[in-house]
C-alpha cells in the first residue's frame, strides 16, 4: 500500500487528564519518524479550533518541550467539549463535518489524531 504524503493534525478534547499530554508527545514523536508526514499541526481547543482553522505549527517546537509534555498534566493544545451530534443536532453536525473536510483539504491533512475520552473517539470515528 502506498504511503499518504501530507500533513498530520492532532488535537485534544474533553477533560484534561494526567496522560492527555503524554499521548500528544507520543503522536508527535512518532510522526517525526515518518518521511511521508510533511508538517505536524496542533488544533487549538479541540474540534472547535480545527473548524476555525486555529492551528499551532508543532514543527517549530523544540524536542525538549515535546519530551516535557510526558510529565505535564493538563491539555497543552487546549480542549473543548463540543460534540458532533447527528442525533440531536443533525443539521449542525452535517455542516460541521463538511467544514471539517474543507479544512483538511485546504491544509493537506492526511493524518488526524484526536486525543480524549469517549466523545472524542466518537468524533474520530465519524471522520474515518
Amino acid at each position: 500500500m502506498a504511503e499518504l504524503v501530507g500533513n498530520l493534525l492532532v488535537a485534544q478534547s474533553g477533560g484534561p487528564t494526567a496522560v492527555i499530554n503524554s499521548s500528544l508527545a507520543g503522536v508527535i514523536q512518532e510522526a517525526g519518524r515518518h518521511e511521508c508526514i510533511e508538517e505536524i499541526y496542533g488544533g487549538a481547543n479541540g474540534i472547535l479550533g480545527i473548524l476555525d482553522e486555529q492551528f499551532i505549527d508543532i514543527n517549530e517546537e523544540k524536542a525538549r518541550t515535546i519530551q516535557g509534555l510526558k510529565y505535564t498534566p493538563a491539555a497543552a493544545l487546549g480542549t473543548c467539549r463540543y460534540k458532533l451530534d447527528f442525533k440531536k443536532k443533525p443539521d449542525q453536525a452535517a455542516k460541521d463535518m463538511e467544514r471539517l473536510f474543507e479544512v483538511f483539504q485546504a491544509h493537506n491533512i492526511r493524518y488526524f489524531f484526536y486525543i480524549g475520552g469517549n466523545d472524542s473517539q466518537d468524533t474520530s470515528h465519524k471522520n474515518s
